[in-house]
């Protein structure tokens, strides 16, 4: 007969594995402060590389490739839960395969930056203004993410409500700035 004298295993607390490792809040501000710092290190590079026309379109194929690699990751992850919420799938393996995704949505973050600023961005464009914050968004957004999947990895049975709320306000941030990212990408391409 199991022990039911434990704290629940769906409670947003620490959970066993998490407390075996002290600081572990900690390590998550760490690596969106990281994450951030990539962004602004991408802006100043872009200050600094002023590239040739050859540079700037294959920097302009990379970035639509990372695009596809990140954003995609994103889309299939989302399809996951939208498959759990169907019926079509259990909980555990929505997160799971979700999980996997995470290596596939950062490379396209990290590649978007980094081919980003060889683009030769308008710092002075409140629209411009806007993506970068879009992106940094993003990155803040996918450690809490991170958090998140770590959390309900640990689940048993149906996921607390508002550990759904947080995994839906979750997703709407990431929708929301990818979305963003992508429309003022086109609107400056095209101006």
């Amino acid at each position: 007969m199991p022990d039911d004298s434990g704290p629940p295993r769906h409670r947003l607390a620490p959970g066993p594995s998490d407390t075996a490792r002290p600081g572990w809040p900690r390590s998550y501000a760490a690596a969106a402060t990281a994450a951030t710092a990539l962004v602004g290190a991408a802006v100043w590079l872009s200050t600094l590389v002023h590239p040739s026309p050859v540079l700037h379109d294959l920097a302009l194929f990379a970035h639509l490739g990372f695009l596809v690699l990140g954003f995609g990751a994103v889309l299939v992850a989302d399809y996951f839960f939208a498959l759990w919420v169907l019926g079509r799938t259990t909980f555990a393996e929505a997160v799971t395969n979700t999980t996997r995704l995470h290596p596939l949505i950062w490379s396209g973050l990290a590649g978007l930056l980094i081919s980003g600023a060889l683009l030769s961005p308008n710092l002075t464009s409140g629209i411009t203004i806007l993506k970068l914050g879009f992106v940094t968004a993003l990155t803040v957004n996918g450690v809490q993410a991170m958090a998140l999947s770590k959390r309900m990895s640990v689940l048993d049975g149906i996921p607390p409500m508002r550990l759904l709320l947080w995994g839906g306000c979750t997703s709407a941030v990431s929708q929301i700035c990818w979305w963003g990212a992508v429309l003022i990408g086109f609107l400056n391409v095209n101006r």
